[in-house]
């Protein structure tokens, strides 16, 4: 196979992957009567934030999700009581989306749901050393586009420590 095959092939095969996954963790958060997975994840990522707080462009920078998706995805979270806005006192333009408690609550219901998910519908099809090889090799991409490493990747679940823990 050409390199440029194998490539595309790689690509196709990440993208592919991510879809069928993500769609099978959000039927099985659906079926558990759970946020939604776009919910969950600016949820997580607002929960693992200093003060479970980030600037609006910060958030748009860590979610999967364009950035005008995470606007209106946070107002829904305003409107559902599991964030809040708050002015950033040091920049009158920007904004702050901070994670409730109603929203930790909902996010540590939601955590076994998702959990079950990850294994059912990604984990257990590699053993422990594919694993690491996945995150190794998408951590470099990832830190190949992170804007002067002022974005950190918070991962789902540190070790030792459950989502929301």
């Amino acid at each position: 196979m050409a390199e440029d095959e194998l490539e595309i092939a790689a690509w196709r095969s990440l993208l592919l992957a991510q879809n069928a996954a993500l769609r099978a963790i959000e039927a099985r958060l659906a079926a558990a009567g759970q946020v939604p997975l776009t919910w969950y994840d600016v949820l997580l990522e607002l929960d693992a934030a200093p003060g479970r707080r980030l600037r609006m462009q910060e958030l748009a920078a860590r979610v999967v999700l364009s950035r005008t998706r995470v606007s209106r995805l946070v107002d829904e979270l305003v409107r559902a009581g599991l964030v809040c806005r708050a002015p950033d006192p040091d920049d009158g333009r920007a904004a702050f989306a901070v994670l409730t408690d109603a929203g930790r609550d909902r996010l540590r219901a939601a955590a076994p749901a998702y959990l079950e998910g990850i294994r059912e519908h990604f984990a257990r099809h590699l053993d422990p050393g594919e694993l690491r090889t996945v995150r190794d090799a998408l951590d470099k991409v990832t830190a190949a586009h992170r804007p002067l490493a002022r974005i950190q990747a918070s991962p789902a679940v540190r070790p030792g420590r459950g989502p929301g823990g």
